[in-house]
């Protein structure tokens, strides 16, 4: 199914799939005298919630995100997110405000395997990605959100863009839904940026710890406070280090486990998450768990990693078949760790 806003006559548009009427329903919605709509978090923090959102600002969050990515009316777009969430509602308002051809189909792991002709911008979340990478080189540009996109998918769509020849572009993004899906990008494909950059109207700032500050007043009237450890440059791009709840202390050494996990991923295929496990004369001991069976190639891969500093080499490696994780895919550090102490 296809919808062209240059030219939309609701009366005329059919829905041959549940998803398509879902689609359809929020188009009634948003075209309706209501100056909000509805929208369901995803309930991987906590029980789901539906709450409602100002029709402007979800059109100001669609205006930067088009503007960034120099997205042009009658462009095609392929949505391929739930539309409960706001997601995959701004797919559509996106479709909506920029006058795009929106192809709509239904969400799956594989949402552009019977794909054959180019589309301009589609969003997916890493698994979608990881799942579709044959197909990459026929979307121009793509955002990839909902969880990190790991260093091992990174080096899968290097790999494959480059097999094809392709210029697709391929971002990260960076949001919550606070701000109405993202508020910065950072490009990974053709080229890869350590930094996101900020949209404009965006401003950012770290508090006294270093935890990102966000005030969009686009989209959220609010400055919003992020656990996300961070440097800034130039005002208005940002590294994300990792979370300030999961950063290990190991004999006064400060150890952010997301950047390690990212160097060690460019070495080995396997998941790999680092914990601190409480130490009596350390305070944490840096371990590394590797998701898969320990081999004789893979440990040697481990030995020689060649880490920046000393104490990030970790003091113990453990494998374990299975990685927890949570609703949306991320890690489940907890969970990991409370595994591990029961094994011991």
């Amino acid at each position: 199914m296809q919808i062209d806003f240059n030219n939309l006559n609701m009366n005329q548009l059919s829905f041959n799939s549940e998803f398509e009427t879902k689609v359809g329903n929020f188009l009634g919605e948003w075209f309706s005298d209501s100056k909000t709509v509805k929208v369901q978090t995803s309930g991987s923090t906590g029980v789901p919630k539906v709450f409602e959102i100002e029709k402007k600002k979800m059109m100001n969050s669609a205006e930067m995100t088009c503007n960034f990515l120099g997205l042009k009316e009658g462009n095609t777009a392929l949505i391929c997110l739930p539309v409960e969430y706001i997601s995959g509602k701004m797919m559509v308002v996106r479709s909506v405000v920029r006058k795009l051809k929106l192809i709509v189909t239904d969400p799956s792991v594989k949402p552009v395997e019977d794909l054959n002709d180019e589309i301009d911008f589609c969003a997916m979340t890493p698994l979608q990605a990881e799942n579709s990478l044959d197909q990459l080189h026929l979307i121009k540009t793509l955002i990839i959100g909902g969880a990190a996109v790991s260093e091992s998918l990174k080096n899968k769509i290097l790999q494959t863009l480059s097999a094809s020849n392709a210029a697709t572009r391929i971002f990260e993004t960076y949001g919550m839904s606070e701000t109405l899906s993202h508020i910065a990008l950072r490009q990974i494909a053709p080229q890869t940026e350590d930094y996101f950059r900020a949209f404009e109207n965006v401003e950012i700032s770290t508090d006294d710890m270093g935890c990102l500050k966000i005030f969009a007043p686009n989209v959220n009237s609010e400055i919003l406070q992020t656990n996300d450890l961070v440097n800034i440059k130039n005002g208005n791009q940002f590294r994300f280090l990792g979370r300030v709840d999961n950063v290990i202390n190991s004999g006064g050494a400060k150890i952010f486990p997301e950047q390690l996990e990212a160097f060690v991923k460019k070495e080995i295929p396997n998941e790999a998450v680092f914990l601190g496990i409480d130490d009596k004369s350390l305070g944490q001991k840096l371990i590394l768990v590797i998701e898969g069976k320990s081999s004789e190639e893979l440990n040697q891969k481990l030995s020689r990693i060649g880490y920046q500093e000393k104490f990030h080499r970790p003091k113990e490696i453990v494998f374990v078949e299975k990685i927890p994780r949570t609703p949306n895919g991320k890690v489940n550090r907890i969970e990991l760790k409370k595994a591990l102490s029961h094994k011991n």
